[in-house]
């Protein structure tokens, strides 16, 4: 299929909102995506005329919610280039997925004085599970700083590697300056398990986790242009294996009785108790749209949006980009002299565009810089250029008030 932006637009109804009388300029994807069409229609259809409780019934409805469910399992496998969708694990977001290793897998294994090692690009949801285990078990994490102009060349991760690693976790795109991050570089450079956050970067290109070799990646519904409450991780057989239950209750268990319990196989072992089924349901028709679409495609359209903001923004001397790494996501946080980043999106906001404004869940990352705050304008697959110039008329007249 090739892509074609006027449709694509069409598809989500809320691009044709009218916000203080001006057409919405949404560039706020990185936070969360718009949701087209085909997932409203699976999460209203799911509620309206397919709902029970799944695994659990026998009844029409019961089987019809867990076929439904179940089915989305094989299209995060296909998405994600797995070999077996038993190797994917549901879960509510990227936040559950990391913590899900960091309990699940790496509290029983690490000891005090083992080593983690993170970037300073991560987002929160990549730090302070870690940051538990530093409390509480003594674990010590280390850092890995990018270079000047935001990049985190493979090398330097793995020069950074000792002999006390036990793990890497790393982003695979920053959600706030948009480093992409070589990550099966790092994974195949390694004998230490890696673990990549691919809440950015499965949004924006093809992900095939067999390739990249890695142990873990874990994506997020919500910027998949999902409902939120929704998620995945994907996780290698040998460290299922390795991996004791997180939660417990329904589902994740084989059999219990008074003096015992034994658990189900993967990937149940690790979902317990009633899911997000109609949240997981509206995650699959989101990503068969995407596929629809062709993640290379999605990415070609990205690509020439980061340049062309990449031109007009650059142009504008009295405006400051964090990180411009080469190839990067179409991600730009900017800062201007005599105006806070709050007083940016509130003074766009009038003009109908939607940015972000604050740390991004990434304080490493504002005190790497030296930023108390930036505003951040995400482009996803729906946006024009006609949309990076009204964000750059919109700069120029924050400009104008404040320089």
């Amino acid at each position: 299929m090739s892509f074609d932006i006027d449709k694509v637009r069409a598809d989500f109804p809320i691009l044709s909102t009218q916000v203080h009388g001006r057409p919405l300029v949404y560039l706020d994807s990185g936070a969360s995506a718009q949701k087209p069409q085909v997932v409203i229609d699976a999460v209203s259809r799911a509620y309206a005329g397919e709902y029970a409780n799944v695994h659990r019934g026998l009844h029409y409805l019961s089987n019809l919610a867990t076929d439904r469910y179940e089915a989305v399992r094989g299209i995060i496998a296909r998405f994600l280039g797995a070999r077996d969708e038993n190797e994917i694990v549901f879960t509510s977001g990227s936040t559950e997925g990391i913590n899900l290793v960091s309990y699940a897998w790496a509290a029983p294994r690490l000891q005090p004085g083992d080593e983690i090692l993170l970037s300073v690009l991560e987002h929160h949801a990549n730090i302070v599970p870690w940051h538990f285990l530093r409390e509480r078990q003594g674990v010590v994490l280390r850092w890995v700083e990018p270079d000047p102009d935001g990049s985190l060349p493979a090398d330097k991760v793995l020069e950074a590697v000792g002999p006390r690693t036990r793990l890497i976790a790393i982003t695979h795109m920053s959600n706030v300056t948009g480093t992409v991050v070589d990550v099966g570089a790092i994974a195949r450079g390694t004998d230490v398990p890696v673990l990549v956050d691919g809440s950015q970067a499965a949004v924006h290109m093809p992900v095939d986790v067999q390739a990249l070799g890695c142990d873990f990646y874990v994506i997020t519904g919500h910027k998949l242009y999902g409902p939120s409450g929704s998620g995945a991780i994907w996780i290698r057989p040998e460290r299922q294996a390795e991996m004791r239950p997180f939660l417990g209750g329904g589902d994740m268990i084989r059999e219990v009785s008074r003096d015992a319990v034994s658990y189900a196989d993967p990937p149940l072992r690790f979902e317990a108790g009633t899911p997000g089924i109609v949240n997981q349901i509206g995650l699959g028709a989101a990503l068969d749209y995407l596929m629809a679409l062709g993640m290379e495609n999605i990415a070609a359209h990205e690509a020439g949006l980061r340049d062309y903001a990449n031109e007009r923004l650059g142009a504008l001397n009295w405006l400051n980009i964090q990180g411009n790494a080469p190839d990067k996501g179409a991600i730009f946080s900017m800062t201007m002299q005599g105006a806070h980043a709050h007083d940016i999106a509130t003074i766009l906001d009038q003009r109908g565009i939607a940015v972000r404004a604050g740390t991004h869940c990434a304080m490493p990352l504002m005190q790497h810089y030296g930023l108390a705050a930036s505003a951040r304008a995400s482009f996803a697959m729906y946006n024009t250029r006609a949309e990076v110039d009204a964000l750059v008329d919109g700069l120029n007249f924050c400009h104008e008030l404040f320089g």
